[in-house]
């Protein structure tokens, strides 16, 4: 009944704690990534569930590599410091299912947004 999710941000102090709070909450991280090609190995060689993507990875484009691991991930919520007003409508113009406010993150943040099928997923 765990949520598999991978945690892609160029923040290594975002990264560690989000996993603690995450973990905390029952969400199993299976991985991270700091760049959109090691977010494309780990989504490949992990299979998650969903995965947290930053809006802005360091001058890569979150809403970039939404599309791309939308492919090879069953769902991907972009995360941010932003405010959601700031990113509505290009949120909602990727595939991204939803986006969540980094201050807000939480497993029932990310279950919200996934209309609680994360928790229905089997072990």
């Amino acid at each position: 009944m765990s949520m598999r999710c991978l945690l892609v941000d160029d923040s290594v102090r975002f990264l560690e704690a989000a996993r603690t709070l995450l973990e905390r909450d029952g969400v199993v991280v299976v991985g991270v990534a700091t760049t959109g090609a090691e977010a494309l190995e780990r989504a490949a060689e992990l299979a998650p569930d969903v995965a947290l993507v930053d809006l802005d990875l360091d001058g890569e484009s979150g809403l970039d590599l939404a599309r791309l691991l939308a492919e090879r991930v069953p769902a991907v919520i972009i995360v941010s410091t932003h405010s959601k007003e700031d990113f509505q409508e290009l949120v909602a113009a990727s595939p991204a299912r939803g986006f969540v406010p980094k201050s807000t993150l939480s497993a029932r943040a990310i279950r919200d947004v996934l209309g609680n099928e994360g928790t229905t997923a089997p072990t």
